[in-house]
C-alpha cells in the first residue's frame, strides 16, 4: 500500500468515534440521527400537564434507535434525548434514582442510566455545574440474544425482564446472568416449560411487590403451530392476561396486548380491583384501547389512533403511547385504520376516558415504553433536540460525576 494511502487511511481512523452520542451509547450511527425524527407537536395543555406534575417522561422509541425525555423546568418545554439500538421495555426506579433501559438487538444489553451529581474539577476545560442533572449512562450488561427482552420491572430492588423468546420471565443478574423465575402454565408439557422459542408473546410485567403479585400480558395462551412473527399468527381475541400466583388467564379477548400495570397504590379506585384495591390496566394494542380488567373482560376507556403501547399512571391520568401500525403486521391490528395511526403520547383521564392533551412526532413511527422520574431528579439527557451543542456534549462526558453520592 502506498505510503500516502496509509496516511488518508490513519488520518479516517484517528477523525472516527470523536462523536460524544458514539461513544456513550457505543453505537456507531448515533451521529447519523435525522433530526426531523425530534420534531414534536403538543396540543394545548401538554406543557403545563408536565409542569404541573413535576415529572420528566421517559420515552423509548424502538425503531427509530431513541430514548427520550420530556420535561418543563420552570413551565419552559424541554426534549431530551439519547440514542441506543432499538430500545424496548424501560423502568424507572425511583427510590434508587436509576433508569433502566433494554437493548433488543441480538445480543440483548440493558442500560443503567443515572442523574449527573457533580462534576469533576480540571484545569483543562471550564464547565458550570450541569443544570438539571442530565441522565449519565453508568453501566451496561449483555445478555443472550434469544431472551428477546421487552418489558423491565423492578420488584423488590431487583431487575426483572419478559424474556418473550423463552416464554418466561426472567431476573436479570450481572455478568449476563440471569435466571427464570415464572412462565405460565399453559407452556408447559410433560411439567416441563417451554423454553426454546417463542410460542405466546409474553411482553409485558404489571409489578405488584413480588412476581405472585404481578400480571403479565402475553398474545396468546397456548402453543400452536404459528408463532408470533409469522404474518398469519392468529391475534384477534387471543390475547390474555396471565395471574403471577395462579399462572392463568384472568383476563381474555384481547388483541396483541401490551403494557399491563397496576394503578398506583395510594389512588382510590373505584370499579373492579385486581387484589389490594389496585385496578390493573392494559394496552389492547390490536383495537387501538386502554382498559383494565373488570369481570375477566377489558373495560374500554378510550381508543386512540394507533398501536397503543408505552403506559405509565400518574394519579388520576394515564400517559398512554399510540405508534403507527408496521405495514407487514397490518393484519395484527384488526381494530385499527392503519391510515390514521400517529406516532404520539396521550394524557387519559382515568376518571372519564378523555384525552385531555397529547405530544406527537409526526414524522415519528414506532413508541415502546413509558416511565417517569421526579423532574426534581433530573430534567432528561444531554443531547438536547433541535440544534445539538456539541462543545457541551463534550465538557459533559469529560467531567460529569454520578458516583454513590447521587
Amino acid at each position: 500500500m502506498k505510503k500516502h494511502s496509509l496516511r488518508d487511511m490513519w488520518a479516517r481512523h484517528s477523525a472516527e468515534w470523536r462523536d460524544t452520542a458514539q461513544i456513550a451509547s457505543q453505537w456507531r450511527e448515533a451521529a447519523e440521527l435525522d433530526p426531523r425524527l425530534l420534531e414534536s407537536r403538543a396540543s394545548t395543555g401538554w406543557w403545563d400537564l408536565i409542569a404541573e406534575g413535576r415529572i420528566t417522561l421517559l420515552v423509548s422509541r424502538e425503531y427509530e434507535h431513541l430514548l427520550m425525555a420530556v420535561s418543563a423546568p420552570e413551565g419552559r418545554p424541554k426534549l431530551s434525548f439519547f440514542p441506543i439500538p432499538h430500545p424496548s421495555g424501560l423502568a424507572a426506579d425511583r427510590k434508587a434514582q436509576r433508569v433502566y433501559v433494554a437493548s433488543t438487538r441480538n445480543p440483548n444489553q440493558v442500560y443503567v442510566f443515572r442523574p449527573a451529581c457533580g462534576k469533576l474539577d480540571r484545569l483543562d476545560v471550564t464547565a458550570k455545574q450541569w443544570p438539571g442533572s442530565p441522565l449519565a449512562p453508568v453501566a451496561t450488561t449483555t445478555y443472550p440474544g434469544s431472551l428477546y427482552m421487552h418489558d423491565l420491572a423492578v420488584l423488590g430492588g431487583q431487575l426483572f425482564a419478559n424474556a418473550v423468546g423463552h416464554n418466561a420471565v426472567v431476573r436479570l443478574g450481572a455478568q449476563g446472568c440471569f435466571e427464570r423465575v415464572w412462565w405460565p402454565r399453559c407452556i408447559e408439557q410433560d411439567g416441563n416449560p417451554v423454553v426454546g422459542r417463542n410460542h405466546i408473546q409474553l411482553n409485558s410485567i404489571a409489578a405488584g411487590k413480588t412476581i405472585r403479585d404481578s400480571f403479565f400480558s402475553s398474545s396468546s395462551a397456548e402453543i400452536s403451530r404459528l408463532r408470533p412473527g409469522h404474518l398469519n399468527y392468529p391475534v384477534n381475541g387471543r390475547g390474555v392476561i396471565f395471574s403471577g400466583g395462579t399462572r392463568e388467564p384472568i383476563c381474555t379477548g384481547l388483541t396483541r396486548p401490551h403494557s399491563a400495570r397496576l394503578e398506583p397504590a395510594n389512588r382510590a379506585a373505584s370499579g373492579r380491583t385486581i387484589g389490594n384495591g389496585r385496578r390493573l390496566w392494559v394496552a389492547n394494542s390490536g383495537y387501538g384501547e386502554l382498559g383494565y380488567v373488570n369481570g375477566g373482560k377489558l373495560e374500554v376507556i378510550a381508543r386512540l389512533p394507533g398501536w397503543t403501547r408505552g403506559l405509565c399512571i400518574i394519579g388520576d391520568i394515564a400517559l398512554v403511547g399510540t405508534s403507527r401500525v408496521i405495514p407487514k403486521f397490518a393484519r395484527y391490528a384488526p381494530g385499527l385504520d392503519v391510515s390514521l395511526s400517529r406516532c404520539a403520547i396521550h394524557a387519559v383521564s382515568l376518571s372519564s376516558g378523555r384525552v385531555l392533551a397529547k405530544l406527537e412526532w409526526p414524522l415519528g413511527n414506532q413508541v415502546f415504553a413509558l416511565d417517569w422520574m421526579d423532574a426534581k431528579h433530573t430534567e432528561g439527557f444531554v443531547f438536547e433536540a433541535g440544534a445539538r451543542n456539541f462543545k457541551k456534549e463534550t465538557a459533559f462526558f469529560y467531567t460529569q460525576f454520578s458516583g454513590p453520592g447521587n
